[in-house]
């Protein structure tokens, strides 16, 4: 008899695969906040789910007509915050919000213009180093990076932004103590899972190339 437990294939799989046609894919990716700077000089601060990093460049898919999209197009500086589990309310109070005025056609019956959406979110703006939009202070880890690369994808409905990360702050109670590494016991990102939050389940083992293990392994 198959089983199956949340999280994990069948025991048995000889059944097959049945053909869906789900509307979305978002099979599990982290969600990041960006903020980013406007023409006048303000910040935006957007929820978007679908970034990957690759060495030190995170790679990141938009709406070719948000706000976030608007910006990197001519302003480049950027800071890519990873919120924790915990903190998926502030980004469900981001979720209907868009920094665009006026509000795309296709977005008005969803979504409204929001000016201040560091307020709107309950979260506070603190200072960068080293690029204009600030960095969310509640999030354990922020991304200082430069959009090198903004481009059109397949389909010509999205951009595709290439970033290069340039400085990394960690909440200091998620770092290995005397090291430059994330301790992945302590630390979860926010995934986002057919639109639904979670964060991460306990550890099920670790690769061969991790450079934190675990104490006594």
């Amino acid at each position: 008899m198959n089983t199956m437990t949340p999280g994990n294939a069948p025991a048995d799989a000889s059944a097959g695969h049945v053909t869906i046609t789900p509307s979305i894919l978002y099979f599990g990716t982290p969600v990041v906040l960006l903020s980013t700077e406007n023409e006048n000089g303000s910040f935006n601060l957007a929820p978007m789910s679908s970034a990957w990093a690759l060495g030190q460049v995170i790679v990141l898919g938009l709406g070719a007509e948000g706000q976030t999209a608007h910006n990197l197009l001519s302003r480049r500086d950027l800071v890519i915050n990873l919120p924790a589990p915990a903190q998926w309310p502030a980004v469900e109070q981001l979720a209907p919000l868009t920094g665009r005025s006026p509000v795309p056609v296709h977005k008005r019956d969803t979504f409204r213009f929001e000016p201040d959406k560091f307020a709107a979110a309950g979260l506070r703006p603190e200072p960068s180093e080293l690029v204009r939009p600030p960095r969310v202070a509640e999030c354990p880890i922020q991304l200082e990076a430069r959009a090198v690369r903004v481009q059109p994808d397949v389909s010509d409905g999205f951009l595709i932004v290439e970033a290069h990360v340039l400085k990394v702050h960690a909440d200091p109670r998620i770092v290995l103590p005397h090291s430059q590494h994330i301790d992945p016991a302590l630390w979860s990102p926010l995934i986002y899972n057919f639109r639904h939050y979670y964060g991460l389940g306990p550890e099920l083992g670790r690769s061969f190339r991790s450079e934190t293990p675990r104490q006594g392994r």
